[in-house]
């Protein structure tokens, strides 16, 4: 019986990081109607709804994250004892190439990196830094870390190192000439600093005190393809913007930018490994991406 609950746990795991009953299904070779019966049984055990269902999204609840969070120890033991059994388990060789977002990787890879040179001295990294998110088979990348980016289809592994908190925040400078505030409807009146790509728009989805999640409007005066280019320009007061923490964590301790809304909250948004899939991971790929893991778990107020 415990064998078939871990299954459940770790097809849950997998609804909730692709967002689809679908994807998780496919990923184990099963239908819909057997992934989402799945998470049906485990509600049914613990005797609590584990997500919130709705025609746009799947939202975890209370009890939902804390089953997360401690699948995720479950799914680290397999993959670990797992690994460690495995014929291609050895001493990482050769060259690790490594796509990552240019803020992400200036701030939190790179320390990763130098770790992972001084650990395996018979390696070497190429690091690409850039927000477009290339083709990394096209592009002869061993691996791409990306935020908010689940696998474009099944040729791609997508493992989740950690969900982070998303906030709204301005530069004090900001408010210098404006009223800050008080509730969502009222960022119709601010100017809002977006990413923004030639295919695609980023648009805010907040949660209010009430639970319900509302589409953020306010003018968008300027959109950037790039994270650390878009908290440059909150910290030079430009407007406001919806950052993970990880990302601007100092800029409020250092008092560059402070919250916006507090009391609003934007989700959670995960940070994850994409690779191509591969019956057996080669160890320079496994072992980046498992003390890259171990680095961010680390990290302060995660």
């Amino acid at each position: 019986m415990i064998g078939s609950k871990v299954i459940d746990i770790l097809v849950f795991l997998s609804v909730v990081e692709t967002g689809s009953f679908v994807a998780a299904g496919k990923s184990f070779g099963l239908s819909r109607s057997t992934a989402g019966k799945a998470v049906a049984r485990l509600e049914e055990a613990y005797g609590a709804r584990l997500l919130n269902r709705t025609t746009r999204a799947l939202d975890l609840t209370e009890e939902g994250r804390s089953l997360y969070e401690h699948g995720l120890a479950i799914r680290d033991a397999i993959e670990a004892a797992d690994s460690s059994i495995k014929s291609d388990q050895g001493v990482p060789r050769g060259t690790l190439r490594v796509t990552a977002p240019d803020a992400l990787g200036r701030r939190l890879l790179l320390p990763t990196v130098q770790k992972y040179l001084e650990t395996w001295p018979e390696t070497q990294i190429e690091l690409s830094l850039s927000d477009r998110v290339d083709n990394i088979i096209e592009k002869g990348f061993d691996l791409a870390i990306r935020i908010g980016v689940n696998s474009p289809d099944q040729s791609f592994v997508t493992r989740t190192l950690l969900r982070d908190e998303t906030m709204l925040c301005a530069a004090p400078s900001y408010f210098e000439t404006r009223a800050t505030p008080l509730n969502i409807e009222q960022l119709s009146r601010h100017d809002l600093l977006q990413f923004a790509t030639r295919s695609a728009r980023q648009g805010w989805h907040l949660q209010d005190e009430d639970g319900a999640w509302v589409r953020a409007q306010g003018r968008v005066r300027l959109r950037l393809d790039s994270a650390e280019a878009l908290r440059e320009a909150a910290i030079q007061g430009l407007g406001i913007v919806l950052l993970p923490r990880l990302l601007i964590g100092p800029d409020f301790s250092e008092r560059r930018l402070q919250q916006v809304l507090p009391h609003v909250s934007s989700g959670r948004i995960p940070i994850v490994a994409l690779y191509p899939h591969k019956r057996l991971l080669e160890p320079k790929v496994r072992r980046f991406i498992d003390m890259l893991s171990s680095d961010l778990r680390r990290l302060p107020d995660q």
